[in-house]
């Protein structure tokens, strides 16, 4: 896909690098599910955990920007969630080397990148207040 001015080059390259972070993290889970779980593609714990964590990462609000989940400054995963994901990643990080070469030394340098500044919340419209909700039905 060419570059417009509606898609620099650097949000491609920021997609392109959450789609590997998705990809890198559902290997890991596979390869995780395969050695603990004997399960082929996914047992039903591992395959919650991938559509749970899928979810997550498309929902980032940094967007395609995202830093690493290590490296967040918003955890956005449940605690018992993170705690799964945090032992898939034991497991299976440091045979990605071996297994995925490529998905493992890029995940590496992408835990390298500091973590972008939190994106600004759009103002919220408070409800009005008593002088300005207008007359009320008991005035007397």
């Amino acid at each position: 896909m060419p570059a417009t001015a509606s898609t620099p080059l650097a949000s491609d390259r920021d997609r392109r690098r959450r789609d590997r972070e998705l990809a890198t993290l559902h290997v890991m889970i596979r390869m995780y599910c395969r050695d603990h779980h004997a399960a082929d593609p996914l047992c039903d714990d591992c395959a919650a955990l991938a559509s749970y964590a899928t979810r997550r990462l498309t929902r980032c609000v940094f967007g395609a920007a995202k830093p690493t989940c290590a490296n967040c400054t918003v955890h956005c995963y449940s605690a018992d969630m993170r705690e799964r994901v945090r032992t898939v990643m034991r497991y299976a990080g440091p045979r990605m080397l071996l297994r995925h070469p490529v998905l493992g030394i890029a995940h590496l340098l992408d835990g390298r990148r500091p973590a972008p500044e939190l994106p600004a919340r759009a103002p919220r419209a408070d409800p009005p207040g008593p002088a300005e909700a207008g007359p009320t039905s008991a005035s007397g």
